[in-house]
C-alpha cells in the first residue's frame, strides 16, 4: 500500500487547525446576532405597546370629551 501524499496531509492539517482556530469567533459571532435579534424584537413589542397605549389613550379621550360636552349642553 502507498503511503499517502506528505502535501495531502499537510493541507489537511492545516484546514483542522484554520477549522478549530475560527470556531472560537464563529460562535461569538452566533450569539452576538441572537442577542441582536432578540435586543430588536424587544423593541418592536415596545414600541407596538406604545402605539397601542396611545390609540386607547385618544379613544379614552374622545370619549371623555365627548361626555363634558354633553354635560354642557344640559
Amino acid at each position: 500500500m502507498a503511503g499517502v501524499n506528505e502535501q495531502v496531509t499537510d493541507a489537511v492539517t492545516q484546514t483542522n487547525v484554520k477549522v478549530v482556530a475560527e470556531s472560537p469567533a464563529m460562535a461569538m459571532s452566533m450569539v452576538y446576532q441572537a442577542m441582536a435579534q432578540s435586543v430588536s424584537l424587544s423593541m418592536q413589542n415596545a414600541t407596538y405597546g406604545q402605539q397601542q397605549m396611545q390609540a386607547i389613550s385618544q379613544a379614552i379621550t374622545t370619549v371623555g370629551s365627548s361626555k363634558i360636552m354633553d354635560l354642557l349642553k344640559q
